[in-house]
């Protein structure tokens, strides 16, 4: 067993390796960017070196500074956690002709499974089911169309090099292929440096249910199986394990498939072999289909640990150290159930988009595990994936683990960027999903109700102005004449005009018409004599409000607010840091309300901008290659 772990990566999966490798007794070393030099990986780390600048073309995909900063601590292996490095095979024969260990499968393994293609004709001969479909070489739009037309709509274009949603689309007419295949060979080169796609038949009730695998080299056991089905845009939301609905005989069938997928290439460690699953007439052994296998360690990865009680970090060291398979098949048994809940800082109503921001505020509650790589006064950077935790919770029955896992959502509490919470918990309450009727367009289907804002409640708009005017027991107010302080409160294009009294022990509020009485009592706001519904925190001229839904306020500045704000209304701005990748227009075109005029490219994503309405391009104010900020004007529309 080596003594010295170096963690090739960072954020959430870096701390994970931390936590088990320090139980393990082992000595751990982090690498960062310029941009994660006071997070929280570097902290845990017994050591840490500096590799390079924020783009991770500069830092966590140099291979050559992060085998120097192994030679230079003394560590024996590389951890690669999940993206990054983690499935470069070049990286790993890099790592082995240094002398040093690297902590996953051989380089050999991951070149089998790295292209879809090769891959899906590889599990062909080895006995595993294969989506109908094109996998050639040839990559001609002409022919990549009549390939499309033979298989027939709905299908699916997929990078071959691909991961994460990033070079796919779903085509539904001949009409579009064309359009969809420029758009995913353009964002596949950029993210992968390879603009080669496969089509495969789209599964029209499709779930997406994958199955954990470990292997030595020479055997692998499975260790069931999770779903994943719960989606937007082709990235996990929810996972959970096992599958519902899952029965006996078609377990058994996928863990097999997925132990012959691993012993095929000699697979050793951790990997994830991913089915596409027929969820139209219920789970049946012939219906699924291998989609691609993940030679790493999954982000999902916790749900299989707590139905199982192994920790696959440590099977990973304790394989790569020279170890046999920890477990037989048969020693492997399912306790419980598990959900995983991805909370990112992302923009929801405004299509999912990655956001940014400090998180002024970041608190847990107890009961439920936690898995993140950043703490409250850490900021969301623009340069890397912008998951803020990964929230797990398990129960003897699904309905336990999923009620457990609403109300961990419920008590979390973040403030200082837009993020995913509310819609986290929205999913958890869907009746179709609490009655296990899941597949990967159930959040497409239920959008408009799953981010729809609750009725704003006087009594949260109360809470929120006697926490904005700093009222508390003993202090704050006792030195006010019995006059009425105002408040202005702004949520979204709510503005709520407040007003509070000092009234004997308690105050009373007035919400626009409505009144209410406020007391503080057992350490907590109790408003017309009930419980106030969630706690608030103030910070700036900014109220949060926490409880089943979060309501986040702002205190409006009385002298900004006869400004216009209207004038703006046919500017195109960058919703969030990031390069142009392309324009559409030039000055003089006339567009029409949703029409394409440039793509952001950001958090490894390529986000499209529309024109809001129609018009007449009067300027283009950023050109392609150009890295731009937040709030930058890209296009200006002519004044109607």
């Amino acid at each position: 067993m080596f003594d010295t772990i170096l963690i090739a990566n960072r954020g959430e999966i870096a701390c994970r390796v931390i936590r088990t490798a320090r139980a393990m007794g082992l000595r751990t070393v982090a690498v960062y960017s310029d941009a994660d030099a006071e997070s929280l990986h570097v902290a845990l780390a017994d050591e840490a070196v500096r590799i390079g600048g924020p783009r991770p073309a500069d830092s966590y995909l140099r291979a050559d500074r992060i085998l120097a900063a192994a030679h230079e601590t003394g560590a024996q292996a590389i951890h690669p956690g999940y993206g990054f490095l983690s499935e470069n095979p070049d990286f790993v024969e890099a790592v082995e002709a240094a002398g040093l260990v690297f902590i996953g499968p051989s380089a050999a393994a991951i070149r089998a499974m790295g292209l879809k293609d090769a891959a899906k004709a590889l599990m062909d001969k080895a006995g595993v089911p294969v989506v109908p479909g094109y996998m050639g070489a040839n990559q001609d739009p002409a022919h990549l169309q009549v390939q499309a037309d033979a298989i027939g709509y709905p299908v699916l274009i997929k990078a071959v090099a691909g991961g994460g949603g990033k070079g796919m689309r779903l085509v539904e007419r001949a009409a579009d292929f064309a359009d969809a295949l420029t758009s995913a060979q353009g964002e596949a080169a950029t993210a992968f440096g390879n603009a080669a796609v496969l089509i495969e038949k789209y599964i029209q009730q499709p779930r997406h249910i994958e199955v954990q695998v470990f292997g030595d080299g020479n055997r692998a056991v499975h260790l069931f199986e999770r779903d994943c089905s719960l989606q937007r845009r082709h990235q996990k939301v929810i996972e959970e394990a096992p599958a519902p609905g899952m029965t006996a005989e078609m377990r058994a069938a996928m863990g097999e498939a997925a132990v012959r997928a691993a012993e095929a290439i000699g697979y050793k460690g951790a990997g994830t072999v991913e089915f596409i699953v027929d969820g139209s007439n219920g789970l049946r052994p012939d219906g699924f289909w291998f989609m691609e296998m993940n030679t790493r360690l999954q982000v999902e990865h916790p749900v299989t640990e707590e139905i199982t009680g192994v920790d696959l970090v440590e099977w990973q060291i304790r394989v790569a150290a020279g170890e046999s398979l920890p477990a037989r098949q048969k020693d492997l048994t399912i306790t419980g159930h598990a959900f995983e809940a991805r909370l990112y800082a992302e923009d929801v109503p405004a299509g999912f988009l990655p956001a940014t921001g400090t998180l002024d505020h970041l608190w847990f509650p107890e009961g439920a595990r936690i898995e993140s790589g950043v703490r409250q006064g850490d900021t969301i950077s623009p340069w890397y994936d912008p998951m803020i935790a990964k929230i797990v919770a398990h129960g003897p029955t699904r309905a336990v683990a999923l009620a457990r896992l609403s109300a961990a959502l419920a008590a979390t509490q973040v403030a200082g960027s837009v993020t995913n919470l509310d819609f986290l918990g929205a999913l958890t309450r869907h009746a179709g999903f609490a009655a296990g009727q899941v597949d990967t367009g159930l959040i497409g289907r239920d959008l408009a109700a799953l981010i729809a804002p609750p009725a704003l409640r006087a009594e949260t708009v109360a809470l929120a102005a006697l926490t904005a005017l700093g009222a508390a027991p003993g202090q704050g107010f006792t030195q006010w004449t019995p006059l009425w302080q105002a408040v202005t409160l702004e949520t979204g294009d709510t503005t709520c005009r407040c007003a509070v009294a000092r009234t004997g022990a308690g105050w009373t509020v007035r919400v626009d018409d409505t009144q209410l009485t406020a007391e503080h009592r057992g350490g907590q706001w109790w408003i017309a004599g009930r419980r106030a519904p969630g706690v608030a925190l103030r910070r700036g001229d900014r109220v949060s409000v926490f409880g089943a839904t979060t309501v986040h306020f702002t205190q409006p500045d009385p002298l900004l607010r006869d400004l216009d704000h209207g004038a703006g209304a046919g500017v195109v701005l960058a919703p969030m840091p990031g390069l142009v990748k392309a324009v559409f227009v030039a000055p003089g075109a006339a567009v029409e309300k949703g029409a394409r005029l440039a793509i952001l490219e950001a958090m490894k994503m390529e986000h499209t901008l529309t024109a809001g309405r129609d018009g007449t391009v009067a300027e283009v104010l950023a050109q392609p290659g150009q890295q731009v900020e937040a709030g930058a004007a890209l296009i200006a529309l002519a004044e109607e």
